[in-house]
C-alpha cells in the first residue's frame, strides 16, 4: 500500500534561510494546486513595481489597471494568474473563499462586476514543481511551511511578508528573519 502524501494546497511555504543566491531567498508562496502531477504556487512578496496596466492589454477597469503586477515565480513569466477573495465565494479552488483564475477574459468580466467585498491580487509568472520536487524539497529542510490567511495573501505591505511571518513564529524563526541578506556582512 502506497504512503499517501499530504498536499499543501492552501498553504503558505517561507524559504528557510537556505535560498540565498536564488529567485526563491526570502519568498513566501501560496500553494494553489498539489497533488500527483506536481506543485504550483505564487510568490506573494515579490511586486514588479509595475502596474497592471502596463503589463496586460485588455478591457479592465481603471481601478484593476492602477493595481501593483506581481511576479508569482519564475515559470512562464508572461503567464497571467490571479488571486480573487470574498466575503462568500462557494467555488473557492485554492482555499475558503480564494480562488485561483488564469483567464484574461475571467479577469475583465470580474472588471465589470468587481464589488467592494472582493480583493484581487494579479501576478505574472508562477512557481511550479514537477512530481515529487517539491516532496523532496521538504525533506531537505528548504522550506518553512504556515497556514495560509486571507489577510496574508492580500497584506498591504508583502515586502514585510517573509520578515513578519518568521518574526511570529518564534525565537528561533526571528534570528532567521533578522540574518543580514548576505551573511558575508555578518
Amino acid at each position: 500500500m502506497g504512503v499517501t502524501k499530504k498536499s499543501l494546497k492552501g498553504q503558505l511555504l517561507l524559504d528557510n534561510g537556505k535560498l540565498q543566491g536564488s529567485f526563491f531567498h526570502r519568498t513566501v508562496i501560496l500553494i494553489c494546486q498539489h497533488d500527483d502531477e506536481g506543485a504550483f504556487g505564487l510568490v506573494l512578496n515579490r511586486s514588479t513595481k509595475n502596474k497592471v496596466g502596463e503589463a496586460i492589454v485588455g478591457n479592465l477597469p481603471d481601478t484593476m489597471k492602477g493595481e501593483l503586477l506581481f511576479l508569482g515565480g519564475p515559470v512562464q513569466p508572461q503567464a497571467l494568474s490571479y488571486l480573487l477573495s470574498d466575503t462568500y465565494l462557494p467555488e473557492a479552488n485554492v482555499m475558503p473563499n480564494l480562488s485561483l483564475g488564469h483567464s484574461l477574459e475571467s479577469l475583465v468580466d470580474l472588471g465589470e462586476s468587481f464589488s467592494m467585498s472582493q480583493r484581487l491580487r494579479i501576478f505574472a509568472g508562477y512557481a511550479g514543481w514537477s512530481p515529487g520536487q517539491l516532496e523532496e524539497e521538504m525533506k531537505r529542510d528548504t522550506w518553512l511551511v504556515h497556514p495560509a490567511t486571507l489577510d496574508l495573501v492580500y497584506h498591504p505591505k508583502p515586502d514585510d511578508l517573509w520578515q513578519m511571518i518568521l518574526q511570529q513564529m518564534g525565537w528561533k524563526y526571528k534570528l532567521i528573519s533578522e540574518a543580514p541578506d548576505d551573511l558575508s556582512w555578518n
